[in-house]
């Protein structure tokens, strides 16, 4: 009980800090969001003190934030300045296409990389550690944008095997979901390793082979429980790598999803907008991480000391 009332004040004061930090950084940007978007289409100095008034930007600084917080406590997220439409609407029709790709791409990452660590771990040494950890290695230096395009030039313009754009099934899901989790595979892949040999070299593993075991039965019994644990912190890590890394994969896979709105309402100064998904991609980030520490907890009891 005392551990989740600690993760839990620590997640109220990091959305606090996220909805703090989203708010000054809009005040931040030179200018102010009613000439920027009225003043290219010609309005009078008259409709863009109008539109500053109506959206609240002639008040005092404090006077907004202590509004802004107000609403937020609210699950007010206010409206777009630009569609008008309200932001939690937009956020939700948005989120399930990008929580798809996000939690394909874990999967692809969580199986790409716990089963390479594993690989190297066992033939540590070997060609095959060796291959391994250049394929880790390519992962985290490759650039989603690229490998994505040279995926689509392959498997959907070379090949014809896989749809190129769009997002209206598990097949539209298989390439970008891919290329998404491959970038994360390499430092799951790499702790996984480090883990497993930590491991290896404990007594009772020695212990367990000397009596016969199978090499299968030592790995899933006595080394996974207790090197895989430490890599559920790293996988909540990539997890939120893979919600940002979403906004560049559907730009290159035509995908609709937080990642797009994000940037359409960055490009149009919808604030509004680029505040609903920073709080949402930290609500979320955050109960990731809650969740990998709580089962690491249950998975480890050196934690509990």
């Amino acid at each position: 009980m005392r551990f989740l009332v600690r993760r839990l004040a620590a997640i109220v004061l990091v959305l606090w800090a996220a909805a703090t930090l989203a708010f000054f950084a809009a005040h931040l940007l030179p200018g102010d969001p009613a000439t920027q978007m009225l003043a290219r289409a010609g309005a009078s100095s008259q409709a863009i003190a109008e539109r500053r008034a109506q959206i609240g930007w002639d008040r005092p600084l404090l006077e907004q934030y202590a509004r802004f917080m107000w609403n937020l406590a609210h699950f007010d997220l206010g409206e777009s300045w630009i569609v008008g439409r309200p932001v939690t609407r937009m956020l939700a029709e948005a989120a399930p296409s990008t929580f798809e790709l996000a939690l394909a791409a874990m999967l692809v990452a969580t199986l790409v990389g716990v089963g390479l660590g594993t690989l190297a771990a066992s033939f540590r040494g070997t060609w095959l550690d060796a291959v391994g950890m250049t394929v880790a290695l390519l992962g985290i230096s490759t650039p989603v944008a690229w490998s994505g395009l040279l995926a689509l030039m392959v498997f959907s313009v070379a090949l014809g095997w896989l749809p190129a754009t769009g997002s209206d099934g598990v097949l539209y899901l298989i390439l970008p979901a891919t290329v998404l989790g491959l970038a994360s595979a390499g430092a799951i892949a790499r702790l996984t390793r480090a883990g497993l040999l930590e491991v290896l070299t404990e007594p009772y593993i020695t212990l367990a082979r000397s009596k016969g075991l199978p090499g299968w039965l030592v790995l899933t019994r006595h080394v996974w429980p207790v090197a895989l644990p430490p890599v559920l912190a790293v996988m909540a890590l990539q997890f939120g790598f893979l919600l940002g890394g979403a906004a560049v994969t559907e730009a290159v896979f035509a995908r609709q999803g937080l990642g797009r709105l994000a940037v359409e309402a960055v490009l149009s100064q919808d604030l509004p907008v680029v505040q609903g998904v920073v709080l949402l991609s930290a609500v979320v980030y955050s109960l990731v991480n809650l969740s990998a520490d709580a089962l690491h907890w249950l998975l480890d009891p050196r934690v509990h000391e």
